[in-house]
């Protein structure tokens, strides 16, 4: 059953100019200065089936990123067109929503509520939330007084346990594994996140490591200049994308 198809598909974003001074910013104004077109995605097509999980690989400009919210619905293409089968959980770190200024407990009620969680459900996670992230005598203290790898930690725990909540059929993850803080934790990280990489969800995962890439996606599509120059079997996709890059496999 397909759960994504995409039928070239292309998005141009138009970027003001550098300047940040006064005879900018009064120009600009006026309109007097054109925004520049930089195009990012060219016509792009694909189609993506239940269960499958995909890697999605390139270089920094590519297109990665915004071809992932094009799916997830939070940009719109310019042209063509993309088709979705369910609910759709998008991803880009696990540092979401996170607000220093509050507790522990207030953040999980914030991430929750970002996530289209019920209250009720939110508090019946907050146990196993705190338990996974082994933070549970810190419910109370605001994130500030955390450290990166503690605010990672919880982020991670909260964010994945909504997941499993929402069960969504379309899981988009924008370099997300390996960014569940401290090196104790990771392997529980690592473990949950099989949990969805082996689930009946369609997953499109977003990395520069391309060991996690091999690991994980039996198929790979390669983005190059806003355009699909691969997309098939992950060791030959990952041995061109090293080709490009000019590094060539270890």
């Amino acid at each position: 059953m397909k759960k994504i198809s995409a039928e070239k598909i292309s998005k141009t974003f138009h970027a003001g100019p550098k300047s940040a001074g006064v005879l900018s910013k009064i120009s600009s104004f006026l309109g007097g200065e054109d925004k520049k077109p930089v195009p990012v995605l060219n016509s792009i097509s694909f189609e993506c089936s239940s269960g499958e999980v995909i890697g999605l690989i390139g270089r920094n400009g590519s297109g990665k990123s915004t071809l992932l919210r094009l799916i997830a619905g939070i940009h719109m293409p310019d042209s063509g067109s993309i088709e979705t089968n369910g609910q759709i959980m998008y991803l880009n770190g696990f540092n979401i929503g996170l607000n220093e200024r509050l507790t522990m407990k207030d953040n999980i009620y914030l991430v929750g509520a970002i996530m289209n969680v019920s209250r009720k459900d939110i508090a019946r996670k907050i146990p196993e939330i705190t338990e996974f992230s082994g933070l549970r005598n810190f419910l109370d203290t605001k994130i500030y007084q955390f450290s990166s790898g503690m605010s990672a930690r919880l982020g991670f725990s909260a964010v994945t346990s909504f997941i499993e909540e929402r069960n969504p059929s379309i899981i988009l993850l924008d370099e997300v594994l390996g960014s569940g803080g401290d090196e104790e934790f990771k392997e529980k990280a690592i473990q949950r996140m099989n949990k969805f990489l082996k689930g009946d969800a369609t997953v499109i995962l977003v990395s520069h490591d391309t060991k996690v890439i091999e690991k994980h996606c039996p198929r790979t599509m390669l983005l190059e200049e806003g355009n699909i120059v691969a997309d098939g079997e992950t060791e030959s996709v990952v041995k061109k994308y090293l080709d490009i890059l000019g590094i060539g496999k270890e």
